[in-house]
C-alpha cells in the first residue's frame, strides 16, 4: 500500500512545538503496521519542530518509510526512492532518508545501491528519526546510518500524527514474529514476537478515542500470540474485553490472526461483544497438508477447518478476510486443486490471492521444484476467479438488507455520495459501500438500506438517523 502524506489528523495545540526546524515531507508505504511507525515518526518530528508539508518540492527533505516484505513491495519501495533522487538531482529537495523494512532488510548495502540517499533508518532506529533529521539539516554526513537492534519490549506507539482520517485508526499491539514460516522475511526486519504491555494498549486507545476514533483496527504480525512471551499465556481475551469498554469507540475490527491460539473463551467473548465486528483477517496461505508443512504453518488441513467452524458457529454473521500462497516450492497441480475446492466450499467473504515470491534469504529459496511464474500466476488467477464468485454472492446475499455504514470520504466530483464500510470491510483492503445522501459527515454511522450490489461494491440509501 502506498501512502504518500496528504491528509493528517494534528496533534493537540498543547503538543504543538516552537517555530519550525525545517519543512519534510513524508511517504508511507506498506502494511497498517508500517504506517503506525510513520505516524509515530511524524508525530516525533512534529513535536520537535519540524514542518510538514503537503509536497515534497521545496522541502528541506523528505522521509520514505519503506516496505521490504516481498520483491513487489521492494520495486515499489526503490520506485519511491528514485523518484525522490530525482528530485534531489533537480534541486527541488535538500535530502533524502529512507526508514523502515527495506532499510532495515537492505542495511549499508542500500547506499551502495543508491548512494545519494543522505540517511538510512532501519525499523527500531525510528524512535531517533529527529536525530537523523538534524545531521541532515546540519551537514552532518560523517554518520549515513542509524540501525537499532530488535527491541525487547514493546514499543512506545503515543504521539502519533495520524495519516488515517480522524474517525479510525491502528492500534499495534505488539511487534515481530516468532512463526518463522519458510516464506517470510519478516522476522528478520521485525525481530521476535514483543507483546505491548496491556495497560499501554489500552492508555493508547484511550488517547485515541478521545482524539475522536470511533473504530479501532487491532493489528500485529500475529495476533493471536499475543501476551505469551510477557504473560506466559495469550491474553489477547482480556485485552478485548478491556478495550470494549472504552468509551466512544463504536468499531473494534481484528486483523492478523494466526489459526492458533483460539480458544473457546476468545471466541465467546468476540461474538458477545457490542463492539468487536463479526470480521476476522486470518491469513491461511494454502490447506494441502504437505504445503502448510513446506511452509511451516504447524497447522494442518484438520486444525484449520476445526478453527474456521468454531469461528463461524460461535461469532453470527462472521465475515473472515483471508489471503492464499499460489505457486509454492513444489505445489503439485493436485494440490492446487485441493486449495481451489477449499476455497469454492468454504465461500469466504474476503481473500486476497499471491504468488509465490522467491525471497533469497528465507528458507523456501532452498526447498526444490520451484514454479516457473506463468504457472505461479495462472493458479493466481484461476483461484481469484473462485473466490469473485464468492465475493460477488456475499455482496448480493447483502442487498435488501439495512446494514450500519461508516462514513470514510465523499466521491470526488460528486455531490451528496460518500464512500463507507460496512463491518464486513476493512480500509484498503475491501470493499466499499457508495451512499448517496445529504448532510452527511465523514465519521458518522449511518443505518443504511443496500440496494445494490456492483462486483465488490454496494449501492446504498440512508434508511436513519446518521449517528
Amino acid at each position: 500500500m502506498s501512502q504518500p502524506v496528504t491528509q493528517i489528523t494534528p496533534l493537540k495545540k498543547k503538543d504543538a512545538p516552537a517555530p519550525a526546524k525545517g519543512s519534510y515531507a513524508f511517504v508511507s508505504l506498506g502494511c497498517p503496521k508500517n504506517l503506525v511507525d510513520s505516524e509515530r515518526m511524524l508525530g516525533l518530528l512534529q513535536l520537535d519542530g519540524y514542518q510538514l508539508v503537503r509536497e515534497p518540492q521545496g522541502a528541506d527533505f523528505v522521509v520514505i518509510n519503506t516496505c521490504g516484505f516481498i520483491e513487489r513491495a521492494r520495486d515499489e519501495s526503490f520506485a519511491s526512492i528514485h523518484e525522490m533522487l530525482e528530485l534531489k538531482r533537480r534541486g527541488e529537495i535538500k535530502g533524502l532518508i529512507v526508514s523502515g523494512c527495506l532499510a532495515e532488510r537492505e542495511k549499508e548495502k542500500l547506499l551502495e545501491t543508491c548512494p545519494e540517499i543522505d540517511q538510512v533508518v532501519g525499523v527500531f532506529g525510528r524512535e531517533e528519526v529527529t536525530k537523523v533529521a538534524d545531521r541532515l539539516i546540519g551537514g552532518m554526513h560523517e554518520q549515513r546510518t542509524l540501525f537499532q537492534p530488535a527491541s525487547s519490549v514493546g514499543l512506545n506507539d503515543h504521539n502519533r500524527l495520524r495519516i488515517t482520517p480522524r474517525h479510525f485508526a491502528y492500534l499495534k499491539i505488539s511487534e515481530g514474529c516468532d512463526r518463522l514460516c519458510t516464506f517470510c522475511a519478516i522476522p528478520k526486519m521485525r525481530g521476535k514476537h514483543v507483546s505491548k504491555p496491556m495497560e499501554d494498549i489500552v492508555a493508547e486507545a484511550q488517547e485515541l478515542a478521545a482524539d475522536g476514533v470511533r473504530e479501532l483496527i487491532v493489528v500485529a504480525q500475529d495476533t493471536t500470540y499475543y501476551g505469551r512471551d510477557i504473560y506466559g499465556e495469550s491474553r489477547l481475551n482480556e485485552l478485548l474485553k478491556r478495550l470494549d469498554d472504552i468509551e466512544g469507540i463504536v468499531w473494534i475490527r481484528l486483523m492478523y490472526f494466526y489459526p492458533m491460539y483460539i480458544d473457546d473463551a476468545l471466541i465467546r467473548t468476540i461474538g458477545a461483544s457490542k463492539k468487536i465486528v463479526p470480521y476476522i483477517d486470518m491469513p491461511l496461505q494454502h490447506i494441502n497438508d504437505t504445503m502448510l508443512k513446506r511452509m511451516q504453518r504447524r497447522v494442518d488441513r484438520a486444525g484449520t477447518e476445526d478453527v474456521l467452524d468454531r469461528l463461524y458457529a460461535g461469532i453470527p454473521n462472521l465475515a473472515v478476510r483471508t489471503t492464499f500462497i499460489t505457486g509454492f516450492p513444489g505445489e503439485t497441480e493436485e494440490q492446487f486443486s485441493e486449495l481451489m475446492e477449499f476455497v469454492r466450499d468454504r465461500k469466504f467473504a474476503r481473500a486476497g490471492v499471491f504468488t509465490y515470491s522467491y525471497e533469497g534469504d528465507t528458507p523456501s529459496a532452498k526447498i526444490p521444484d520451484h514454479i516457473d511464474e506463468a504457472t505461479k500466476e495462472d493458479r493466481r488467477e484461476r483461484l481469484m476467479g473462485v473466490q469473485q464468485a464468492n465475493a460477488f454472492a456475499y455482496n448480493e446475499s447483502q442487498v435488501g438488507r439495512t446494514l450500519d455504514v461508516l462514513l470514510d470520504v465523499p466521491v470526488e466530483g460528486e455531490r451528496d455520495v460518500w464512500i463507507g464500510r460496512t463491518t464486513a470491510d476493512a480500509p484498503d483492503v475491501d470493499g466499499a459501500v457508495f451512499v448517496t445522501g445529504k448532510k452527511l459527515k465523514a465519521g458518522q454511522f449511518v443505518p443504511t438500506e443496500i440496494v445494490a450490489s456492483r462486483e465488490y461494491d454496494l449501492i446504498g440509501v440512508p434508511t436513519g438517523k446518521a449517528r
